[in-house]
């Protein structure tokens, strides 16, 4: 039974051939890139459970990989390298990485790490409500509450709040949110974001002007708290 698809971005040939025999001997099918040019792409066309991405790459770093995979792949990505300095775990992580894990490394630990960051992605895929201070979400029924009042939200409104909630406390750039709410042609579209997140700052946010909520980042995008 496949169990999913895995995305290697790795430039070490004798890497990618243990990991796609570790990985198709679990069950998991395996896409391989050598770059991280070629990895990106293969990211947005395959659409993976979950990417293993190295931070030594022939044409850019794995941490700007990363920075441009967060610009829209939600799924887990987990760091397997030969650097382990702090300082780059850390930054991996802060830029949004799910696990991290240095080489050599051992197959048993890297199945389980891969396990449970997909199990992660089924949990929030499954999740049926988000709470946050005052404001509660109803996936199943698509209805939002403010301080346990029902609040009316237009389907965008809606979708943008969801996606804002789902990433808590995380930065959604500008690129980001336009793709997934109105799609690939509205990415310079910025004029719509402004429009909807007043809009749901208004109706969710206690004081509109000095908002809890809706946090902008200025020139980068919007958090959710």
């Amino acid at each position: 039974m496949n169990k999913g698809e895995i995305l290697v971005i790795d430039d070490e040939p004798q890497i990618r051939k243990l990991l796609k025999i570790v990985l198709e001997s679990n069950d998991y099918k395996v896409v391989q890139a050598s770059n991280g040019t070629e990895g990106i792409h293969l990211a947005a066309n395959y659409t993976p459970e979950l990417i293993i991405l190295d931070l030594q790459l022939p044409d850019m770093s794995g941490h700007k990989v990363l920075e441009e995979l967060r610009n829209w792949f939600e799924k887990s990505i987990i760091i397997l390298s030969v650097i382990d300095s702090e300082e780059d775990i850390v930054r991996a992580l802060d830029n949004g990485a799910t696990d991290y894990l240095s080489k050599p490394f051992r197959t048993g630990e890297l199945l389980a790490r891969i396990r449970s960051s997909i199990r992660l992605n089924q949990s929030v895929e499954l999740q049926q409500k988000i709470l946050s201070d005052d404001i509660e979400i109803d996936l199943t029924s698509r209805t939002v509450y403010r301080e346990s009042v029902i609040v009316k939200l237009t389907s965008t409104e809606y979708n943008l709040l969801v996606l804002l909630a789902r990433n808590q406390g995380r930065v959604l750039t500008h690129q980001y949110l336009l793709k997934n709410i109105w799609g690939l042609s509205a990415q310079s579209e910025t004029q719509y974001l402004r429009v909807f997140i007043a809009q749901l700052r208004k109706k969710l946010e206690k004081d509109p002007n000095h908002p809890a909520h809706f946090i902008t980042e200025s020139g980068v995008g919007y958090r959710f708290l």
